[in-house]
């Protein structure tokens, strides 16, 4: 199973980590899997890469873990955009998870 754990402060989301493999099928096949790893690198590359941004990216491929955290200072434009991307992730996940509850668990800490 996977799962991803939203870490917050006050109201403000400042990263995630997810870990596992979700187990729905074997590598190369799993479709949940593929939802999740798509979803995470369309925000980090979103943040990262489109706005220009520096947040924090580890990845364990061996463990299937993935940490992501947003630098601090963040102006209000940029604050607000990293909010409503993470806060969508976060939202899509949570369906998916309605779909394949034996798969993807998210979590809020």
């Amino acid at each position: 199973m996977t799962s991803v754990t939203f870490l917050t402060e006050e109201s403000r989301i400042i990263g995630f980590d997810a870990i596992g493999h979700s187990g729905w099928d074997e590598e190369g096949n799993d479709i949940v899997c593929a939802a999740i790893t798509s979803a995470i690198r369309l925000v980090e590359s979103t943040i990262n890469d489109v706005m220009g941004l520096c947040a924090s990216v580890k990845v364990n491929e061996q463990n299937g873990s993935i940490s992501f955290r947003l630098p601090g200072g963040l102006a209000p434009t940029a604050e607000s955009t990293c909010q409503n991307l993470l806060t969508g992730l976060m939202v899509y996940l949570a369906e998916l998870h309605g779909e394949y509850p034996d798969n993807i668990e998210v979590m809020e800490a």
